[in-house]
Protein backbone atom coordinates (compact mmCIF):
# COMPACT_ATOMS: atom_id res chain seq x y z
CA UNK A 1 0.00 0.00 0.00
CA UNK A 2 1.22 3.45 -0.59
CA UNK A 3 1.44 6.24 1.09
CA UNK A 4 -0.97 8.13 -1.16
CA UNK A 5 -3.82 5.52 -0.44
CA UNK A 6 -6.67 7.15 1.57
CA UNK A 7 -6.57 5.04 5.40
CA UNK A 8 -9.52 3.35 6.59
CA UNK A 9 -11.78 4.65 8.56
CA UNK A 10 -11.68 3.60 12.58
CA UNK A 11 -15.50 2.94 12.46
CA UNK A 12 -15.41 0.79 9.49
CA UNK A 13 -13.63 -2.18 11.73
CA UNK A 14 -16.13 -4.51 12.77
CA UNK A 15 -15.89 -5.42 16.51
CA UNK A 16 -15.10 -8.75 18.04
CA UNK A 17 -18.08 -10.61 19.47
CA UNK A 18 -16.06 -13.53 22.25
CA UNK A 19 -17.60 -16.85 22.24
CA UNK A 20 -18.30 -18.63 25.19
CA UNK A 21 -15.11 -21.29 26.18
CA UNK A 22 -16.57 -25.22 25.54
CA UNK A 23 -15.88 -28.27 27.64
CA UNK A 24 -15.32 -30.76 25.40
CA UNK A 25 -14.52 -29.94 21.54
CA UNK A 26 -13.70 -33.14 19.39
CA UNK A 27 -11.56 -32.57 16.02
CA UNK A 28 -11.90 -35.31 13.26
CA UNK A 29 -7.98 -35.02 13.04
CA UNK A 30 -7.25 -37.18 16.06
CA UNK A 31 -9.78 -39.92 14.99
CA UNK A 32 -6.75 -41.54 12.83
CA UNK A 33 -4.19 -41.76 15.98
CA UNK A 34 -6.56 -43.47 18.16
CA UNK A 35 -7.35 -45.66 15.54
CA UNK A 36 -4.03 -46.27 15.49
CA UNK A 37 -3.73 -46.79 19.03
CA UNK A 38 -6.30 -49.28 19.36
CA UNK A 39 -4.82 -51.24 16.64
CA UNK A 40 -1.25 -51.30 18.34
CA UNK A 41 -2.97 -52.02 21.53
CA UNK A 42 -5.12 -54.68 20.36
CA UNK A 43 -1.99 -56.21 18.52
CA UNK A 44 0.17 -55.89 21.62
CA UNK A 45 -2.28 -58.30 23.73
CA UNK A 46 -2.75 -60.75 20.76
CA UNK A 47 0.87 -60.65 21.05
CA UNK A 48 1.26 -61.03 24.17
CA UNK A 49 -1.75 -63.72 24.72
CA UNK A 50 -0.12 -65.27 21.53
CA UNK A 51 3.53 -65.29 22.51
CA UNK A 52 3.73 -68.84 24.03
CA UNK A 53 5.55 -70.70 26.92
CA UNK A 54 9.28 -69.58 27.79
CA UNK A 55 11.51 -72.62 28.12
CA UNK A 56 15.19 -73.44 28.84
CA UNK A 57 17.20 -76.18 27.25
CA UNK A 58 20.57 -76.45 28.42
CA UNK A 59 23.49 -78.19 26.41
CA UNK A 60 27.18 -78.92 26.56
CA UNK A 61 28.20 -76.19 23.79
CA UNK A 62 26.18 -73.80 21.80
CA UNK A 63 28.03 -74.64 18.44
CA UNK A 64 25.46 -73.91 15.69
CA UNK A 65 23.08 -72.06 18.10
CA UNK A 66 22.40 -68.28 17.69
CA UNK A 67 19.67 -66.32 19.57
CA UNK A 68 16.37 -65.06 16.86
CA UNK A 69 17.71 -67.22 13.95
CA UNK A 70 17.74 -70.74 15.27
CA UNK A 71 14.23 -72.91 15.37
CA UNK A 72 12.55 -75.80 17.35
CA UNK A 73 11.20 -78.03 14.52
CA UNK A 74 8.51 -81.36 15.55
CA UNK A 75 8.18 -83.32 12.80
CA UNK A 76 10.09 -81.02 10.74
CA UNK A 77 7.30 -78.07 11.59
CA UNK A 78 9.04 -74.35 13.45
CA UNK A 79 6.86 -74.53 16.93
CA UNK A 80 9.09 -72.28 18.61
CA UNK A 81 12.48 -69.98 18.42
CA UNK A 82 15.41 -69.43 20.24
CA UNK A 83 15.35 -66.20 22.00
CA UNK A 84 18.59 -65.87 24.22
CA UNK A 85 22.22 -68.09 24.48
CA UNK A 86 24.08 -67.85 27.85
CA UNK A 87 26.60 -69.68 29.96
CA UNK A 88 26.04 -70.98 33.27
CA UNK A 89 27.39 -69.40 36.00
CA UNK A 90 29.99 -73.27 36.26
CA UNK A 91 30.55 -72.54 32.79
CA UNK A 92 30.06 -76.46 32.59
CA UNK A 93 27.14 -76.04 29.78
CA UNK A 94 24.82 -73.61 27.84
CA UNK A 95 21.35 -72.21 28.95
CA UNK A 96 19.09 -71.57 25.89
CA UNK A 97 15.87 -69.54 26.25
CA UNK A 98 13.22 -70.71 23.83
CA UNK A 99 9.66 -69.91 22.96
CA UNK A 100 6.85 -72.18 22.11
CA UNK A 101 4.01 -71.23 20.20
CA UNK A 102 1.11 -71.33 22.32
CA UNK A 103 -0.48 -74.33 20.20
CA UNK A 104 2.24 -76.76 20.97
CA UNK A 105 2.40 -75.67 24.77
CA UNK A 106 0.90 -78.94 25.57
CA UNK A 107 4.24 -81.01 23.92
CA UNK A 108 5.78 -79.89 26.70
CA UNK A 109 6.08 -82.70 29.47
CA UNK A 110 9.02 -83.93 31.37
CA UNK A 111 10.14 -86.91 29.30
CA UNK A 112 10.15 -84.77 25.82
CA UNK A 113 13.38 -84.99 24.53
CA UNK A 114 15.17 -82.02 22.42
CA UNK A 115 18.67 -82.05 20.99
CA UNK A 116 20.63 -79.74 18.25
CA UNK A 117 20.43 -80.99 14.40
CA UNK A 118 23.78 -80.79 12.82
CA UNK A 119 25.43 -82.84 10.41
CA UNK A 120 26.32 -85.85 11.80
CA UNK A 121 28.43 -89.38 10.86
CA UNK A 122 29.03 -91.93 13.54
CA UNK A 123 29.60 -95.17 11.88
CA UNK A 124 26.94 -96.43 10.22
CA UNK A 125 24.39 -93.86 11.13
CA UNK A 126 24.22 -90.27 8.87
CA UNK A 127 22.03 -87.40 10.03
CA UNK A 128 21.56 -84.08 9.35
CA UNK A 129 22.45 -84.10 6.07
CA UNK A 130 19.31 -81.13 5.03
CA UNK A 131 21.08 -78.99 7.56
CA UNK A 132 23.84 -77.75 5.04
CA UNK A 133 21.68 -75.88 3.01
CA UNK A 134 18.67 -74.91 5.99
CA UNK A 135 20.86 -74.15 9.02
CA UNK A 136 20.86 -75.57 12.55
CA UNK A 137 18.19 -76.44 14.30
CA UNK A 138 16.81 -77.73 17.15
CA UNK A 139 14.86 -81.07 17.09
CA UNK A 140 12.46 -82.01 19.20
CA UNK A 141 10.07 -85.17 20.56
CA UNK A 142 7.40 -85.43 22.47
CA UNK A 143 7.22 -87.47 25.20
CA UNK A 144 4.61 -89.56 26.89
CA UNK A 145 4.35 -87.97 30.26
CA UNK A 146 1.14 -86.01 31.70
CA UNK A 147 3.57 -83.55 33.41
CA UNK A 148 4.28 -80.54 32.49
CA UNK A 149 7.90 -79.15 32.52
CA UNK A 150 9.38 -75.92 31.23
CA UNK A 151 13.17 -76.79 31.92
CA UNK A 152 14.95 -79.37 29.82
CA UNK A 153 17.99 -81.07 29.74
CA UNK A 154 19.26 -81.24 25.75
CA UNK A 155 20.47 -84.82 24.05
CA UNK A 156 24.37 -84.18 22.66
CA UNK A 157 23.14 -87.51 20.21
CA UNK A 158 20.28 -87.01 18.05
CA UNK A 159 17.72 -90.37 19.08
CA UNK A 160 17.54 -93.01 17.30
CA UNK A 161 14.19 -94.07 17.36
CA UNK A 162 11.47 -91.71 18.55
CA UNK A 163 8.76 -91.96 20.57
CA UNK A 164 5.76 -92.22 18.50
CA UNK A 165 7.77 -95.07 16.76
CA UNK A 166 5.26 -98.05 17.69
CA UNK A 167 7.36 -100.97 19.63
CA UNK A 168 8.90 -101.91 23.06
CA UNK A 169 12.16 -101.35 24.13
CA UNK A 170 14.42 -103.94 26.17
CA UNK A 171 18.06 -104.19 27.79
CA UNK A 172 20.52 -106.75 26.87
CA UNK A 173 24.05 -107.13 29.29
CA UNK A 174 26.64 -108.19 27.97
CA UNK A 175 30.91 -108.55 29.23
CA UNK A 176 31.70 -106.01 26.97
CA UNK A 177 30.85 -103.59 24.03
CA UNK A 178 32.46 -105.83 20.97
CA UNK A 179 31.41 -104.33 17.78
CA UNK A 180 28.40 -103.24 18.76
CA UNK A 181 27.49 -99.54 18.33
CA UNK A 182 24.63 -97.35 18.27
CA UNK A 183 22.02 -98.00 14.91
CA UNK A 184 23.70 -101.74 14.81
CA UNK A 185 20.67 -103.57 13.61
CA UNK A 186 18.42 -106.10 15.86
CA UNK A 187 17.61 -109.57 13.33
CA UNK A 188 14.70 -112.37 13.77
CA UNK A 189 15.47 -114.89 11.69
CA UNK A 190 17.61 -112.88 9.56
CA UNK A 191 14.87 -110.28 9.12
CA UNK A 192 15.51 -106.54 10.92
CA UNK A 193 13.27 -106.06 13.48
CA UNK A 194 14.79 -103.41 15.39
CA UNK A 195 18.29 -101.35 16.74
CA UNK A 196 20.36 -100.79 19.59
CA UNK A 197 19.78 -97.16 20.06
CA UNK A 198 21.99 -96.44 23.86
CA UNK A 199 24.38 -98.41 25.42
CA UNK A 200 26.13 -97.28 28.66
CA UNK A 201 28.67 -99.06 30.96
CA UNK A 202 27.20 -100.61 34.52
CA UNK A 203 27.82 -98.93 37.52
CA UNK A 204 30.04 -101.81 38.89
CA UNK A 205 32.45 -101.07 35.75
CA UNK A 206 31.60 -105.20 35.37
CA UNK A 207 29.76 -105.10 31.90
CA UNK A 208 27.68 -102.74 29.23
CA UNK A 209 23.61 -102.58 29.20
CA UNK A 210 22.38 -102.19 25.84
CA UNK A 211 19.40 -100.37 25.04
CA UNK A 212 17.47 -102.06 22.10
CA UNK A 213 14.02 -100.75 20.41
CA UNK A 214 12.03 -103.95 18.62
CA UNK A 215 9.59 -102.32 16.19
CA UNK A 216 6.01 -103.38 16.52
CA UNK A 217 4.86 -106.18 15.66
CA UNK A 218 7.86 -107.92 15.88
CA UNK A 219 8.35 -107.43 19.45
CA UNK A 220 5.44 -109.58 20.19
CA UNK A 221 8.25 -112.18 19.49
CA UNK A 222 10.44 -111.70 22.61
CA UNK A 223 9.64 -114.59 24.84
CA UNK A 224 10.38 -114.17 28.75
CA UNK A 225 12.45 -117.41 27.64
CA UNK A 226 14.04 -115.51 24.68
CA UNK A 227 17.66 -115.86 23.81
CA UNK A 228 19.84 -112.59 22.61
CA UNK A 229 23.83 -112.97 21.38
CA UNK A 230 26.02 -111.00 19.36
CA UNK A 231 25.49 -111.76 15.36
CA UNK A 232 28.47 -109.57 14.56
CA UNK A 233 31.16 -110.13 12.23
CA UNK A 234 31.33 -113.76 9.86
CA UNK A 235 31.02 -117.43 11.63
CA UNK A 236 33.46 -119.86 10.30
CA UNK A 237 33.23 -123.37 10.94
CA UNK A 238 35.48 -126.16 9.41
CA UNK A 239 34.39 -129.30 9.64
CA UNK A 240 33.72 -133.00 7.92
CA UNK A 241 30.92 -131.08 5.27
CA UNK A 242 33.81 -128.65 4.53
CA UNK A 243 34.06 -124.70 5.07
CA UNK A 244 30.78 -123.33 6.12
CA UNK A 245 30.53 -119.59 6.56
CA UNK A 246 27.73 -117.57 8.74
CA UNK A 247 26.36 -114.12 8.87
CA UNK A 248 22.90 -112.67 9.08
CA UNK A 249 23.96 -109.55 6.83
CA UNK A 250 26.33 -107.26 4.92
CA UNK A 251 24.93 -105.05 7.59
CA UNK A 252 25.95 -106.68 10.31
CA UNK A 253 29.71 -107.55 9.42
CA UNK A 254 29.88 -103.59 8.74
CA UNK A 255 27.82 -102.14 11.76
CA UNK A 256 27.64 -105.62 13.48
CA UNK A 257 24.75 -107.05 14.71
CA UNK A 258 21.93 -109.10 17.21
CA UNK A 259 20.00 -111.86 16.66
CA UNK A 260 17.06 -113.24 19.30
CA UNK A 261 15.28 -116.16 19.25
CA UNK A 262 13.38 -118.79 21.65
CA UNK A 263 14.55 -122.29 22.63
CA UNK A 264 12.66 -124.39 20.17
CA UNK A 265 11.00 -127.78 21.90
CA UNK A 266 9.91 -125.81 24.76
CA UNK A 267 6.23 -124.63 25.96
CA UNK A 268 5.48 -120.74 24.35
CA UNK A 269 6.43 -118.22 27.25
CA UNK A 270 4.79 -115.55 27.98
CA UNK A 271 5.56 -112.82 25.76
CA UNK A 272 8.43 -110.28 27.38
CA UNK A 273 7.06 -106.94 29.36
CA UNK A 274 8.57 -103.77 27.95
CA UNK A 275 11.92 -102.78 29.44
CA UNK A 276 12.46 -105.91 30.31
CA UNK A 277 16.38 -107.27 30.61
CA UNK A 278 18.54 -110.13 28.94
CA UNK A 279 21.86 -111.03 28.92
CA UNK A 280 23.89 -110.88 25.45
CA UNK A 281 25.71 -114.09 24.78
CA UNK A 282 28.87 -114.37 22.58
CA UNK A 283 27.02 -116.24 19.78
CA UNK A 284 24.25 -118.52 19.24
CA UNK A 285 25.97 -122.05 20.16
CA UNK A 286 26.40 -120.20 24.01
CA UNK A 287 23.23 -118.84 24.23
CA UNK A 288 21.12 -121.82 22.69
CA UNK A 289 23.27 -124.18 25.59
CA UNK A 290 22.24 -121.17 28.26
CA UNK A 291 18.54 -122.13 27.43
CA UNK A 292 18.86 -125.51 28.78
CA UNK A 293 18.86 -126.70 31.91
CA UNK A 294 22.44 -126.89 33.90
CA UNK A 295 23.51 -128.42 37.28
CA UNK A 296 26.97 -127.41 38.67
CA UNK A 297 29.27 -129.70 39.74
CA UNK A 298 32.91 -129.34 41.11
CA UNK A 299 35.97 -131.50 39.78
CA UNK A 300 39.20 -131.50 42.07
CA UNK A 301 42.55 -131.92 39.79
CA UNK A 302 46.01 -132.67 41.86
CA UNK A 303 48.09 -132.07 38.20
CA UNK A 304 48.50 -128.80 36.21
CA UNK A 305 45.73 -127.50 34.46
CA UNK A 306 47.49 -125.05 32.36
CA UNK A 307 45.85 -124.50 28.91
CA UNK A 308 42.32 -124.86 30.48
CA UNK A 309 40.24 -122.09 31.35
CA UNK A 310 36.76 -120.12 31.87
CA UNK A 311 34.28 -121.33 28.83
CA UNK A 312 36.81 -124.23 28.19
CA UNK A 313 34.24 -126.40 27.18
CA UNK A 314 32.99 -129.91 28.93
CA UNK A 315 32.87 -132.55 26.20
CA UNK A 316 32.20 -136.39 25.40
CA UNK A 317 33.93 -137.86 22.45
CA UNK A 318 34.10 -134.27 20.66
CA UNK A 319 30.27 -133.74 22.11
CA UNK A 320 29.99 -130.69 24.09
CA UNK A 321 27.81 -131.55 26.83
CA UNK A 322 28.88 -128.12 28.87
CA UNK A 323 31.44 -125.41 29.92
CA UNK A 324 33.96 -124.61 33.16
CA UNK A 325 32.60 -121.60 34.71
CA UNK A 326 35.26 -121.18 37.40
CA UNK A 327 38.75 -122.02 38.50
CA UNK A 328 40.59 -121.60 41.46
CA UNK A 329 43.26 -122.92 43.71
CA UNK A 330 42.41 -124.95 46.72
CA UNK A 331 44.31 -126.00 50.06
CA UNK A 332 43.79 -129.34 51.81
CA UNK A 333 44.57 -129.10 55.08
CA UNK A 334 44.42 -132.54 55.84
CA UNK A 335 47.40 -133.90 53.53
CA UNK A 336 48.82 -130.45 53.54
CA UNK A 337 48.82 -130.42 49.58
CA UNK A 338 47.41 -127.76 46.94
CA UNK A 339 44.92 -128.67 44.58
CA UNK A 340 42.81 -127.45 41.60
CA UNK A 341 39.04 -126.83 42.00
CA UNK A 342 37.31 -126.42 39.01
CA UNK A 343 33.46 -125.76 38.65
CA UNK A 344 31.75 -126.84 35.60
CA UNK A 345 28.27 -126.95 34.20
CA UNK A 346 26.61 -129.92 32.76
CA UNK A 347 23.61 -130.02 30.72
CA UNK A 348 21.63 -133.55 31.48
CA UNK A 349 19.48 -132.75 28.70
CA UNK A 350 22.67 -134.26 25.86
CA UNK A 351 23.68 -136.83 27.59
CA UNK A 352 21.34 -139.60 26.70
CA UNK A 353 23.51 -142.90 26.13
CA UNK A 354 21.15 -145.63 24.38
CA UNK A 355 20.43 -148.23 26.57
CA UNK A 356 19.41 -145.95 29.92
CA UNK A 357 15.90 -145.53 28.44
CA UNK A 358 14.46 -146.47 31.87
CA UNK A 359 15.84 -143.43 32.98
CA UNK A 360 15.24 -139.70 31.67
CA UNK A 361 18.28 -137.07 32.42
CA UNK A 362 15.76 -134.28 33.52
CA UNK A 363 13.18 -136.69 35.45
CA UNK A 364 16.00 -138.86 37.08
CA UNK A 365 19.33 -136.70 37.05
CA UNK A 366 20.60 -137.61 40.05
CA UNK A 367 20.20 -141.61 39.35
CA UNK A 368 20.56 -140.66 35.85
CA UNK A 369 24.05 -139.91 36.25
CA UNK A 370 24.49 -142.14 39.14
CA UNK A 371 24.10 -144.33 36.62
CA UNK A 372 26.37 -143.37 34.52
CA UNK A 373 29.43 -142.87 37.50
CA UNK A 374 28.90 -146.63 38.35
CA UNK A 375 29.68 -147.41 34.85
CA UNK A 376 33.16 -145.78 34.70
CA UNK A 377 31.79 -142.35 33.54
CA UNK A 378 34.89 -139.79 34.58
CA UNK A 379 36.53 -136.76 34.00
CA UNK A 380 39.83 -135.81 33.09
CA UNK A 381 41.93 -133.25 31.03
CA UNK A 382 42.74 -133.07 27.92
CA UNK A 383 44.51 -131.47 25.14
CA UNK A 384 42.22 -129.54 22.52
CA UNK A 385 44.79 -127.78 19.88
CA UNK A 386 48.48 -129.35 20.46
CA UNK A 387 49.56 -125.88 18.93
CA UNK A 388 47.84 -123.72 21.52
CA UNK A 389 48.24 -126.21 24.74
CA UNK A 390 44.65 -125.01 24.88
CA UNK A 391 42.99 -128.17 26.74
CA UNK A 392 39.43 -128.71 28.08
CA UNK A 393 37.56 -131.50 30.75
CA UNK A 394 36.79 -134.50 28.78
CA UNK A 395 34.22 -137.33 29.83
CA UNK A 396 34.97 -140.70 29.15
CA UNK A 397 34.39 -143.98 30.67
CA UNK A 398 36.91 -145.59 32.25
CA UNK A 399 37.43 -149.31 32.52
CA UNK A 400 38.44 -150.62 35.85
CA UNK A 401 38.19 -147.12 37.28
CA UNK A 402 38.19 -147.21 41.06
CA UNK A 403 34.46 -147.35 42.33
CA UNK A 404 32.86 -143.43 43.54
CA UNK A 405 29.85 -141.86 44.13
CA UNK A 406 28.40 -138.25 43.78
CA UNK A 407 27.56 -136.70 47.30
CA UNK A 408 24.34 -135.07 46.31
CA UNK A 409 24.25 -133.21 49.26
CA UNK A 410 27.33 -131.11 49.35
CA UNK A 411 26.76 -127.81 47.26
CA UNK A 412 28.11 -128.26 44.59
CA UNK A 413 28.23 -132.19 44.10
CA UNK A 414 31.66 -133.64 43.47
CA UNK A 415 31.99 -135.22 40.28
CA UNK A 416 34.79 -138.03 40.38
CA UNK A 417 37.62 -137.67 38.18
CA UNK A 418 40.51 -139.56 36.79
CA UNK A 419 44.28 -138.20 35.42
CA UNK A 420 44.77 -137.16 32.23
CA UNK A 421 46.72 -139.43 29.53
CA UNK A 422 49.05 -136.72 29.64
CA UNK A 423 50.06 -137.07 33.21
CA UNK A 424 50.58 -140.93 32.56
CA UNK A 425 53.12 -139.90 29.40
CA UNK A 426 54.80 -137.84 32.22
CA UNK A 427 54.82 -140.53 34.61
CA UNK A 428 56.65 -142.91 31.81
CA UNK A 429 58.79 -140.56 30.88
CA UNK A 430 59.94 -140.22 34.77
CA UNK A 431 59.93 -143.93 34.90
CA UNK A 432 62.24 -144.08 31.74
CA UNK A 433 64.62 -141.15 33.13
CA UNK A 434 64.99 -142.93 36.24
CA UNK A 435 66.04 -146.31 34.50
CA UNK A 436 68.53 -143.99 32.36
CA UNK A 437 69.73 -142.57 35.90
CA UNK A 438 70.39 -146.05 36.91
CA UNK A 439 72.57 -147.54 33.86
CA UNK A 440 76.24 -147.00 34.03
CA UNK A 441 76.60 -144.42 31.36
CA UNK A 442 80.40 -143.68 32.75
CA UNK A 443 81.40 -147.59 31.71
CA UNK A 444 79.03 -147.49 28.45
CA UNK A 445 80.78 -144.23 27.64
CA UNK A 446 84.54 -145.69 28.20
CA UNK A 447 83.12 -148.74 26.21
CA UNK A 448 82.07 -146.01 23.20
CA UNK A 449 85.25 -144.26 23.71
CA UNK A 450 87.26 -147.49 23.08
CA UNK A 451 84.86 -148.85 20.40
CA UNK A 452 85.36 -145.68 18.49
CA UNK A 453 89.18 -146.03 18.88
CA UNK A 454 89.03 -149.35 17.38
CA UNK A 455 86.96 -148.27 14.60
CA UNK A 456 89.41 -145.19 13.87
CA UNK A 457 92.41 -147.88 13.51
CA UNK A 458 90.26 -149.69 11.45
CA UNK A 459 89.28 -147.04 8.74
CA UNK A 460 92.94 -145.85 8.72
CA UNK A 461 93.77 -149.61 7.95
CA UNK A 462 91.11 -149.59 5.73
CA UNK A 463 92.29 -146.34 3.99
CA UNK A 464 96.17 -147.86 3.67
CA UNK A 465 95.00 -150.74 1.86
CA UNK A 466 92.80 -148.52 -0.73
CA UNK A 467 95.81 -146.55 -1.26
CA UNK A 468 97.95 -149.64 -1.73
CA UNK A 469 94.98 -150.96 -4.33
CA UNK A 470 95.10 -147.75 -6.56
CA UNK A 471 98.94 -147.23 -6.46
CA UNK A 472 99.63 -151.79 -6.69
CA UNK A 473 96.57 -153.49 -8.14
CA UNK A 474 95.00 -151.23 -10.08
CA UNK A 475 97.58 -150.76 -12.48
CA UNK A 476 98.42 -154.56 -12.84
CA UNK A 477 94.74 -155.11 -13.41
CA UNK A 478 94.28 -152.60 -15.94
CA UNK A 479 97.41 -154.41 -18.15
CA UNK A 480 95.22 -157.58 -17.24
CA UNK A 481 92.42 -156.22 -18.90
CA UNK A 482 94.22 -155.12 -21.90
CA UNK A 483 95.60 -158.64 -23.01
CA UNK A 484 92.24 -160.12 -22.11
CA UNK A 485 90.58 -157.59 -24.83
CA UNK A 486 93.40 -158.38 -26.96
CA UNK A 487 92.86 -162.29 -26.63
CA UNK A 488 89.36 -161.48 -27.40
CA UNK A 489 89.92 -159.19 -30.04
CA UNK A 490 91.95 -162.57 -31.51
CA UNK A 491 89.62 -164.74 -31.03
CA UNK A 492 86.51 -162.69 -32.65
CA UNK A 493 88.47 -162.65 -35.98
CA UNK A 494 89.50 -166.22 -35.75
CA UNK A 495 85.65 -167.42 -35.47
CA UNK A 496 84.42 -164.72 -37.68
CA UNK A 497 82.79 -166.84 -41.00
CA UNK A 498 85.40 -165.54 -43.38
CA UNK A 499 88.06 -166.49 -41.07
CA UNK A 500 90.55 -169.31 -43.08
CA UNK A 501 90.87 -171.42 -39.65
CA UNK A 502 86.77 -171.74 -40.41
CA UNK A 503 86.81 -173.01 -44.09
CA UNK A 504 89.42 -175.43 -43.05
CA UNK A 505 87.59 -176.53 -40.40
CA UNK A 506 84.04 -177.01 -42.47
CA UNK A 507 86.65 -178.88 -44.82
CA UNK A 508 87.70 -180.75 -42.26
CA UNK A 509 84.22 -182.05 -40.71
CA UNK A 510 83.19 -183.08 -44.47
CA UNK A 511 85.88 -185.39 -45.06
CA UNK A 512 84.85 -186.58 -41.28
CA UNK A 513 81.55 -186.99 -42.20
CA UNK A 514 82.61 -188.80 -45.26
CA UNK A 515 84.83 -190.69 -43.43
CA UNK A 516 81.94 -192.17 -40.73
CA UNK A 517 79.66 -192.96 -43.56
CA UNK A 518 82.17 -195.36 -44.81
CA UNK A 519 82.81 -197.05 -41.57
CA UNK A 520 79.25 -196.81 -40.98
CA UNK A 521 78.84 -198.66 -44.38
CA UNK A 522 81.68 -201.44 -43.62
CA UNK A 523 79.70 -202.05 -39.78
CA UNK A 524 76.98 -203.23 -41.64
CA UNK A 525 78.98 -205.54 -43.91
CA UNK A 526 80.68 -207.06 -41.07
CA UNK A 527 77.34 -206.91 -39.66
CA UNK A 528 76.08 -209.10 -42.67
CA UNK A 529 79.48 -211.32 -42.82
CA UNK A 530 81.16 -211.50 -39.99
CA UNK A 531 83.62 -214.39 -41.48
CA UNK A 532 84.76 -212.08 -43.86
CA UNK A 533 87.21 -210.78 -41.19
CA UNK A 534 89.10 -214.48 -41.63
CA UNK A 535 88.39 -215.30 -45.14
CA UNK A 536 88.56 -211.79 -46.52
CA UNK A 537 85.44 -210.37 -49.12
CA UNK A 538 84.08 -212.94 -51.32
CA UNK A 539 83.96 -211.71 -55.13
CA UNK A 540 80.79 -211.31 -56.27
CA UNK A 541 80.49 -214.58 -58.70
CA UNK A 542 80.90 -216.39 -55.49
Amino acid sequence: MSDDSPRPDISDIPEAVARPKRRFSFQLVWIIPIVAALIGITLAVRAYIERGQTITITFVTGEGLEAGKTNIRYKEVEIGMVEKIVISEDRSHVMVTARVNRESEGFLVEDTRFWVVRPRISGGYVSGLNTLLGGTYIGMDVGKSREPASAFKGLEVPPVVTMDVPGSTFYLHAADLGSLSITSPVFFRRLPVGQVVAYDLDKDGRGVTFTIFVNAPYDQYVRSNTHFWNASGIDFALNTNGLKVRTESLVSILLGGIDFEAPEGKNEAARAAPNSAFVLFADKEDAMLHAETAQTFLLIFRESVRGLSVDSPVEYHGVKLGGVTRISLKFDPRSKEPFIEVEIELYPERMHWPGMAELTPLGHSHEYINELIDRGLRARLASGNPLTGQRYVALDFVPQAPKAKVDWGRRPPLFPTTRSGQMDIQESLARIAEKIDKMPLEEIAAEVRQAMRSLDQSLKSADALLKRINGEIVPEARAVLDEAQKTLGDARRVLSTDAPLQNDLRDALRELSRAAASVRILMDYLERNPESLIRGKRGDGR
